[in-house]
């Protein structure tokens, strides 16, 4: 009797994982091989690098060496009092650039303290402005928004009911996007897990950093703004004046603006495009996928353009100067 009853939930989750099966297998092509492809290129580039280094220091003259002294190995850095020990858990060609990392601090024991960190200097950024830094930025972003809440009523239209975008709507669900941004960064840190590899753990941790120091201000502005989803506007009403209409939760569940798919998207995409900027496809691969999977949300009539506009801005400027803030990465 027992198992009759439970018959019926074993086949809805069979059938559950065999719909999002495809989605898992997206998320694996992506995450896996990018994560690993790079590790790889950046070891390469270690050894391209040490190679380089021991050429051009052959072209200097030198006194012939003593034929019986023991030959040099050329592969290995050469030793001195300034030269500091290498750490064998970072890839060394990414000790340099934009995307280098010299912090201590970056592990899960410091973690509560940074996210802490990141955000008093988020939320003290209106003294930024009364200093008159930033200008630019701010106001160019809250331009294009506005402009495109202006016209959401008239874009928005052309989703509904719409026909076409049925198979896009149904591969980039919410439930699948989900697995994508939170599974990515986990693949990361696996990646580092078995590679050993301290500098690919640390890009994980980072990224999770960033989810979180975006998703707090997104929890914030969709609590006050209350904008109705597309899909909430009855279909004799037109998509306008949705803001403040809308039922909210504590974590602003059934608001649209902005939308945090996008935030959490784009605040992931930056981090692996700052760690990983000497590989120029690294970043077009990372705010492709990004842009991918917001704008997912617009035909999927769960965000209006203007609520992705805003989480994409808000991933990116908050990872970019304020996870990274004076930090030497």
């Amino acid at each position: 009797m027992r198992d009759d009853l439970n018959r019926p939930y074993a086949l809805s989750a069979i059938n559950w994982l065999g719909k999002q099966s495809i989605f898992f297998l997206i998320a694996a092509l992506l995450a896996w091989p990018l994560t690993s492809a790079v590790a790889l290129a950046q070891d390469g580039g270690a050894s391209f690098a040490v190679a380089a280094n021991a050429a051009s220091k052959a072209d200097v003259s030198t006194p012939a060496a003593d034929p019986g002294a023991p030959e040099a190995n050329p592969s290995l850095p050469e030793a001195g009092p300034n030269v500091p020990a290498a750490d064998p858990g970072i890839p060394q060609g990414n000790t340099n650039g934009s995307g280098a990392t010299k912090d201590t601090d970056i592990s899960w024991k410091h973690f509560p303290m940074r996210v802490l960190g990141d955000q008093k200097e988020l939320w003290l950024f209106p003294t930024q402005l009364a200093r008159g830094r930033h200008w630019v930025p701010t106001l160019a972003i809250a331009g294009v928004t506005g402009v495109l809440i202006a016209t959401d009523p008239h874009d928005q239209p052309h989703f509904r009911n719409n026909g076409a975008f049925d198979e896009t709507s149904e591969i980039f669900s919410t439930t699948n996007t989900e697995i994508a941004i939170i599974g990515f960064p986990a693949a990361v840190y696996l990646t580092g897990l078995l590679r050993h590899d301290s500098y690919t753990q640390q890009t994980a941790i980072l990224a999770a950093e960033a989810y979180i120091d975006s998703a707090i201000p997104n929890v914030v502005i969709k609590d006050v703004s209350r904008r109705l989803r597309p899909s909430a506007v009855p279909a004799d009403h037109d998509f306008r004046d949705t803001f403040f209409q809308s039922h909210v939760t504590v974590l602003g569940k059934g608001s649209s603006f902005p939308s945090g798919h996008a935030t959490a998207a784009f605040s992931i995409a930056t981090v692996m495009a700052r760690r990983y900027s000497d590989h120029k496809w690294v970043p077009w691969v990372a705010y492709g996928v990004a842009a991918l999977i917001s704008f997912s949300r617009v035909p999927d009539m769960a965000h209006f353009p203007s609520d992705v506009f805003l989480g994409a801005a808000l991933g990116y400027t908050i990872t970019r100067f304020d996870v990274f803030r004076n930090r030497d990465r």
